[in-house]
């Protein structure tokens, strides 16, 4: 079962509770991340942390309250706070070296809007993600799920604001703007989808990924890179699909198109979706949709094989209309747990 984490209070308090709760979740990702910035960019661990250091200054002067609870999170797991920067900066560290892929969508019905993502990683990892659920003074309850340590990932909010992740492999980073995680959480924190846009545009990302943020009013897909963020709108069928690769045009910002099958999920995503019938669109029917498996092992949902260890770790759907999410732990056609995420009639 996934493991489930409770925090409240004050960033600091926030992050103390993060890191007590979570500690041996969180030593095991500076293990596997260790391994992993070794094996794919030739950096030690003590280059990593020098490295997440350099994003500090940015961090303390625009965003404090989200460097506080890192520091608390450093504090309770027993680490160094450039332990736990550098986990959440590791996009940026590396360039997209190594990078979590997926299959993403939002669709708009007369009643909601959906948001709804496979997330692909090493299986390594699986062992180390965790539910976060926040309550913080002045701003909307968060729940998300992450890699310990994290501050902010794929979640939604008590206000139905929802955040998926994609992956992209472009070189460039700018450290004075948004890492790529902390962007999800400040996200998170915000009233509306509105409000989040406008918070994320203001300061920018630091690196490229695509970001589908969504309400109850509607959905944006954010493909952003060092130089700047192009907005992706509803298709005339109401939906927005995306994989792991840029949709639009970016002057100056060269995708790699990483993985090769990218390009294949995204068309069939889209074809998936065509295939649903008039008014059939809800949780059940876009979990379906996700547990495809034509092209394993590079499906929409994926399966490791002896030379790739990466897989789907989990499915999320989420009914931004009720601010409620389900999420499937594991391959989707076969899962290990079922989730209900909700904030109504909690304490």
């Amino acid at each position: 079962m996934v493991f489930k984490v409770r925090c409240s209070g004050s960033p600091y308090e926030i992050g103390q509770d993060h890191g007590r709760q979570a500690r041996a979740q969180i030593h095991g990702c500076i293990a596997f991340y260790t391994g992993m910035f070794q094996k794919t960019a030739s950096l030690g661990w003590d280059a990593v942390q020098a490295t997440a250091l350099e994003f500090v200054p940015t961090i303390q002067t625009k965003w404090p309250a989200l460097l506080e609870e890192m520091q608390g999170i450093a504090d309770a797991a027993g680490l160094l706070l450039a332990d736990i920067v550098a986990l959440n900066v590791r996009t940026e560290i590396a360039f997209g070296l190594f990078s979590d892929g997926c299959t993403a969508l939002a669709w708009q019905t007369p009643d909601t809007v959906f948001l709804a993502q496979n997330w692909d990683w090493m299986e390594e990892q699986k062992e180390n993600l965790v539910l976060v659920h926040i309550t913080q003074p002045g701003l909307p309850s968060v729940k998300y799920l992450a890699e310990a340590g994290l501050v902010g990932k794929i979640g939604l909010n008590s206000n139905g604001v929802g955040v998926l992740l994609n992956a992209i492999r472009a070189q460039g980073v700018d450290r004075t703007r948004l890492p790529v995680h902390l962007a999800l959480r400040v996200l998170l924190n915000a009233e509306s989808m509105a409000a989040a846009r406008a918070a994320v545009e203001k300061d920018g990302i630091a690196a490229s990924c695509h970001i589908l943020l969504g309400d109850r009013t509607g959905a944006v897909g954010l493909e952003c890179s060092h130089l700047g963020i192009q907005a992706l709108a509803f298709s005339d069928k109401k939906r927005i699909h995306h994989t792991n690769h840029f949709l639009l045009d970016h002057p100056s910002v060269q995708d790699t198109r990483w993985i090769p099958d990218s390009t294949f999920r995204q068309r069939r995503i889209e074809a998936l979706a065509d295939g649903v019938q008039g008014n059939n669109v809800n949780v059940p029917r876009l979990q379906e949709l996700f547990k495809d498996t034509v092209n394993v092992p590079g499906a929409i949902c994926r399966s490791a094989t002896k030379d790739n260890t990466v897989a789907t770790l989990f499915n999320i759907v989420m009914d931004l209309g009720k601010a409620t999410a389900e999420v499937l732990m594991g391959r989707p056609n076969a899962p290990d747990e079922k989730i209900t995420l909700a904030f109504a009639g909690e304490a």
